[in-house]
């Protein structure tokens, strides 16, 4: 399987879901116009009590919503071909079918983010009431793209195992600049995965995942350079941890503690300039920095988001080392 849009799952050439029409798919005009929400963010100082009307912002976005539809619709179908036609299917059209739809998706879900989240000098900010449905409209399709995932899962079709490299486990939910010089892709893990394969840090799971990139100048230099650091909405299982200090007890309550934290490598450290002990390690290990404590409510796509601007901003555009992936 090739990777799409950012490290997402994308489907390979030749990879088409076969020759049934019903699980075929089509990116033609699948997004909207480059400047459907161009007039929004233009005129929003001197429209923006307009469009607070509902049906003013509706009009506003229904290029968006007749794409959102579609795509649901299509969703809808994949449901019901998987309840009602996996005996008349073969099972490599279903296996393909899901990681394809999920690829055609990314477009749509890029603009999103990108139009509702990008703070780029010189872009007058799109008005409140227009940033919150489109937010909404990117938090309806992942919702959906999950309970499908989770569905194909169920029957098989797919694997969400983190650790198989062919899995569906995670899958990208847009893109969106902070500044100039930072970048954030979003994705999503339709099933929690541990935090990593070896089980440490002990009771950590992981549910989302940010991808931020970015761009400083060498000291001394005009050169720019790269560095990615990985960002995770976790949530640890504090019910265990009280089972095994306290009394044993079967009607011990098992609660998921929700945060946002980094990925900090231990081994092979960064400072080693040797290759093959990169090559040769079997699992790169590293630890979770807390930076955010959320509680015991799962927070949902659109508030981890912001709630990860908010750390980013305040620690200057995610500052710090290179940070690999677990």
């Amino acid at each position: 399987m090739a990777t799409g849009l950012d490290g997402s799952l994308a489907p390979s050439p030749g990879n088409s879901p076969g020759q049934n029409p019903a699980l075929s798919l089509s990116m033609v005009t699948l997004l909207p116009p480059a400047t459907a929400l161009e007039p929004l963010a233009q005129k929003s100082a001197a429209r923006d009590g307009n469009l607070d009307s509902q049906d003013v912002l509706e009009e506003k976005l229904l290029p968006l919503t007749e794409k959102l539809k579609y795509l649901l619709k299509k969703a809808e179908d994949f449901q019901t071909y998987l309840l009602y036609s996996r005996d008349r299917v073969r099972r490599e059209q279903f296996a393909k079918a899901m990681p394809t739809f999920l690829y055609t998706c990314q477009p749509f879900l890029m603009y999103v983010e990108s139009v509702s989240r990008d703070t780029l000098p010189g872009r007058k900010p799109i008005p409140e009431s227009v940033q919150k449905r489109l937010l909404e409209i990117s938090q309806q399709l992942v919702s959906r793209l999950e309970q499908l995932a989770l569905m194909y899962a169920s029957f098989g079709f797919i694997s969400l195992e983190d650790t198989d490299p062919c899995s569906t486990a995670c899958f990208f939910c847009g893109k969106f600049s902070l500044g100039l010089f930072c970048q954030v892709s979003v994705f999503r893990y339709s099933m929690a995965a541990l935090y990593t394969a070896t089980w440490t840090p002990r009771n950590l799971y992981k549910k989302m995942r940010w991808n931020v990139d970015v761009s400083e100048e060498t000291p001394g230099t005009k050169i720019r350079e790269q560095r990615t650091e990985y960002y995770f909405l976790c949530y640890r299982d504090t019910g265990e941890e009280l089972s095994r200090t306290g009394p044993a007890s079967t009607s011990t309550k098992i609660q998921k503690l929700w945060s946002i934290g980094r990925w900090v490598p231990l081994a092979p450290g960064l400072e080693s300039g040797d290759l093959f002990s990169w090559i040769l390690c079997p699992q790169p290990t590293g630890e979770y920095h807390r930076l955010l404590t959320i509680g015991f409510e799962e927070p949902s796509l659109t508030l981890a988001t912001d709630l990860l601007v908010q750390i980013l901003t305040n620690h200057g555009l995610g500052s710090g080392p290179l940070c690999p992936m677990p």
